[in-house]
């Protein structure tokens, strides 16, 4: 296993305990009191965010007595692994890739729903005085990339079409926010960066967008829960996907109070957040065998450059589905 896969799943299993101190709950106290819903969600997770904010959620399931306690986490990883850990019950969306290392990791986690693909959400930028123009144009060039993210399956499928490998680059492996910086200043020559990174590289620092996801990495997002969760909870996520769907279908519909809300919370411009909730689809649907197909070819890949310890089966997951569609 690769010096990255290896650090990879030990960020996984490691916050093994972060997670519990986070959640604030045992299985036994869920035992004890199981009118209560955890939610894991992060700060850019828009639709769980949205109804956090405006207390929709809450209304919906008071009347089955459900009581919701949120649970802010820093990336999908250790959210993911709260939820196998069953210190959190529902998660908010995580990017494609997450379920891959998670499902690697041995994680029984349960499907919910999905996002509709947002490929052009996440995408491949260069300062706008950047001699590059094309994707072969990458090759000894330095580019920053969050390890493990949606666009770190990106930028190795458009090196793949461009006839290129990680090898052909200097990947610096970063976090958005120090990807940002390394940008801005230079230090890099490319950034691989998503929503709404991208949107704020573009407006702030006039950012060129070599190529986004179209035709390469269609960028879904899923909400997952528990195998226990599944069985015992089913009208509670009936619930959720119907005021997820319906958050989904509003934030399309408002752009611009959505953009105002979000802009409070996110503490970017309003015409920032617009820009980028333009590019993501907040369809959310059931998810469906065929819906996961593009899981595989993340597991393949990812296992091919040595960032997963063993071939993951994308179809060998459990779906949940809603009472009605």
């Amino acid at each position: 296993m690769s010096h990255v896969s290896s650090a990879l799943l030990r960020v996984f299993k490691a916050a093994a305990g972060a997670a519990l101190i986070v959640a604030g709950l045992t299985s036994h106290a869920l035992a004890q009191s199981p009118e209560k819903l955890r939610i894991g969600y992060q700060r850019s997770s828009t639709l769980i965010t949205l109804l956090k904010t405006n207390g929709a959620l809450e209304k919906a399931l008071a009347p089955l007595g459900v009581q919701i306690s949120w649970h802010e986490f820093t990336s999908g990883l250790p959210l993911l692994e709260a939820v196998n850990l069953g210190s959190i019950d529902f998660s908010a969306d995580v990017a494609d890739t997450v379920p891959v290392f998670a499902q690697a990791a041995g994680a029984k986690l349960v499907y919910v729903a999905d996002e509709a693909p947002s490929p052009s959400a996440q995408a491949i930028l260069v300062p706008a005085n950047s001699p590059i123009t094309a994707l072969d144009q990458l090759k000894g060039k330095k580019i920053a990339v969050t390890k493990g993210a949606g666009s770190h399956y990106l930028l190795l499928v458009a090196l793949a079409k461009a006839g290129l490998t990680i090898k052909d680059i200097t990947p610096a492996y970063l976090t958005p926010a120090d990807a940002r910086a390394a940008f801005v200043s230079g230090n890099v020559d490319a950034w691989v960066a998503w929503d709404p990174f991208l949107a704020s590289a573009q407006v702030q620092s006039g950012a060129r967008i070599l190529a986004d996801g179209t035709g390469l990495a269609s960028y879904k997002r899923y909400y997952l829960t528990t195998e226990d969760y599944a069985k015992r909870g089913s009208k509670v996520l009936d619930v959720i996907f119907a005021q997820l769907k319906a958050t989904g279908a509003w934030t399309k519909s408002h752009p611009k109070e959505a953009a105002d809300i979000l802009a409070n919370l996110w503490s970017i411009d309003a015409p920032t957040v617009e820009k980028a909730n333009a590019r993501r689809s907040y369809q959310v649907g059931v998810v469906t065998p065929a819906g996961l197909t593009e899981q595989q070819k993340i597991a393949d890949v990812f296992f091919a450059e040595g960032l997963l310890p063993k071939k993951v089966d994308a179809s060998a997951v459990s779906v949940w589905q809603p009472a009605t569609q």
